[in-house]
């Protein structure tokens, strides 16, 4: 597989050096290079480089796929090349769902995702929707929207996963929301639909799913439901939540995740890799960035700074937190008052990068400042770098979003990673690289957090906005789960995120 590659001199040294750290041969080499495996072979690699170089940028991931969860990838590729767009099963679903009704069984049953809120947000639902149409058989068809389109590789061989500009309800989709009548939770709410009641199932149902919903939105999550969804052939998702640990607690999937991610922990560490492989025009921008400044570093840390509010949050209490929490936790070297102390003179000759990604470059111009002005007490030597600072989020922009997606993947490239609370970013970032990061507690009333940080128990994101009422009845349940997998964030004290279960 790597004599395909056609290798730079710095990159074949730099895979020696893989193949001496890993002591493999070459057929583990070769499935390092489709990511144990997670990618089938046949995929054409020059319409996606970073499928096939990623190994000589990263070490590869001590978390290993089930095989069953790579016999069930392989299973959907073909599901998907026999129901993708334009095929002819996909046409003759598409004149169902023209004609208001279900005319027959089809062998394909889709879930459609619909873009809402960033970047980090679209990814986590993404993966949340594509591990649905794993559980539930479904293919999955996305909307990206313009700016963000080219972001990626397409995942599957000789198909798409977009969904065709020509869709017949794309023009709703701009009603789609809460209030929106046709939504699922809508219409169980004004019984339109009844699940005591059988009736022909309708073509296609919107489910709302994003951080505000309401409990009869919240029914999606019921088993007692899914039966009656399973009979829906389009299925079109509007969310910006990573719903995954939801779908932990619905007992008909229990089993069959269990076999799919034996670490539950590991969820969009596989999926996120084995969908998100970055488009060439964005793997331009990690490489060239990577070589430029941190290739030569013995150690990188990233801090990755999110101010949701900066006038409730202002730069000095947030910059006082990070030095407290990379201090705290020798995960940066302190420095010393030249004025009065003698500069050291340890022999420690090594480097260490701090990739600093914010909106803003306050953050780093500090950081670097006092790394450039000081010598550190231990000798080390400290490169500050940071790639962009757009100062504002900008929706609808594409260089705004291929800058973005560029820091993510560098992000999670580091050996060390610090995020910021509620951050979606910093979420995909971590379980993309398989990081525990330190995250900063989001400051309240403008004072730096005592401790300023606390190392996340897993490597999942948090899903922020979980259902909180029971499925039999509407009596409020509150946030919690009482499974061993399952537990509450640490940065959100409502939320749900997936661990280990010991």
């Amino acid at each position: 597989m790597e004599e395909m590659l056609k290798l730079m001199p710095w990159q074949e040294e730099l895979l020696k050096l893989r193949h001496q750290e890993l002591e493999v041969d070459s057929e583990n080499v070769s499935s390092q290079l489709l990511l144990d495996e997670l990618f089938a072979p046949g995929h054409d690699k020059g319409s996606c480089l970073s499928r096939y170089e990623a190994i000589l940028y990263r070490k590869p991931s001590s978390h290993k796929p089930s095989s069953y969860l790579l016999s069930k990838l392989r299973n959907y590729e073909s599901l998907h090349n026999l129901c993708g767009p334009y095929t002819e099963a996909y046409n003759k679903t598409l004149e169902q769902l023209k004609s208001g009704r279900k005319v027959s069984t089809t062998d394909c049953n889709y879930v459609v995702y619909t873009p809402l809120s960033g970047l980090g947000n679209r990814m986590l639902t993404i993966a949340s929707a594509f591990l649905y149409a794993l559980l539930t058989n479904r293919v999955l068809l996305v909307e990206f929207g313009s700016e963000i389109a080219d972001l990626f590789c397409e995942p599957f061989q000789q198909t798409t996963w977009l969904l065709p500009r020509d869709f017949p309800l794309r023009n709703q989709f701009d009603n789609f929301s809460q209030e929106y009548p046709h939504t699922y939770g809508n219409m169980m709410k004004s019984r339109i639909i009844n699940t005591a009641v059988k009736s022909p199932p309708p073509p296609f149902l919107y489910i709302y799913l994003a951080y505000n919903i309401d409990r009869y939105d919240g029914l999606f999550y019921c088993d007692q439901n899914q039966d009656q969804l399973g009979k829906v052939p389009w299925l079109v998702i509007k969310s910006n939540q990573y719903f995954v640990p939801s779908l932990f607690l619905v007992p008909s999937f229990k089993q069959e995740l269990s076999k799919l991610f034996p670490d539950e922990e590991t969820v969009f560490h596989h999926l996120g890799r084995y969908l998100f492989q970055p488009s060439n025009e964005a793997w331009g921008l990690i490489t060239r960035f990577y070589r430029a400044y941190l290739s030569k570093a013995d150690e990188t840390i990233g801090i990755q700074v999110r101010v949701f509010d900066t006038k409730a949050t202002p730069f000095q209490t947030v910059m006082d937190q990070i030095l407290s929490c990379t201090l705290k936790e020798k995960l940066l070297p302190e420095v010393l008052d030249v004025k009065n102390s003698a500069a050291s003179l340890s022999n420690n000759q090594s480097l260490k990068a701090v990739l600093v990604t914010s909106l803003y470059s306050e953050y780093y111009e500090h950081i670097k400042g006092m790394y450039w002005t000081k010598p550190t007490v231990s000798g080390e030597v400290i490169g500050v770098y940071q790639p962009s600072h757009e100062e504002h989020e900008i929706y609808g922009n594409s260089m705004h979003s291929m800058k973005a997606w560029t820091e993510i993947y560098l992000l999670s490239m580091s050996n060390v990673l610090i995020t910021s609370s509620w951050s979606t970013f910093g979420y995909v970032a971590q379980s993309l690289g398989g990081l525990k990061p330190w995250m900063l507690y989001r400051p309240l009333n403008g004072t730096t957090p005592d401790p300023p940080c606390v190392q996340a128990m897993s490597m999942e994101p948090c899903f922020h906005f979980p259902p909180s009422y029971g499925c039999k009845a509407d009596v409020y349940i509150g946030p919690g789960a009482a499974v061993p997998n399952v537990k509450h964030c640490e940065d959100v004290e409502w939320g749900l995120k997936l661990v280990k279960d010991h």
